[in-house]
């Protein structure tokens, strides 16, 4: 998936929950990264800066496989 800023993404569970980046933190994700749309702010390499805007929530860096878009 190509992705780009300003675009409503959301995580895909089955792509993050065995990564090497859920292996490195804590395993236990937040519902609203896969139930909420997230919009890209940045782009770097393999990896976007995801904004979570429907709550207060941190900003995530995921790899681009790990997302899909917002329907």
């Amino acid at each position: 998936m190509a992705v780009k800023s300003g675009d409503l993404v959301r995580a895909v569970r089955e792509k993050l929950e065995n990564s090497l980046e859920s292996q490195a933190s804590d395993s236990r994700f937040p519902p609203y990264i896969f139930e909420t749309k997230g919009e890209v702010v940045q782009v770097r390499g393999d990896y976007a800066l995801i904004k979570f805007g429907q709550m207060p929530a941190p900003n995530v860096w995921l790899r681009m496989d790990q997302l899909e878009p917002f329907k």
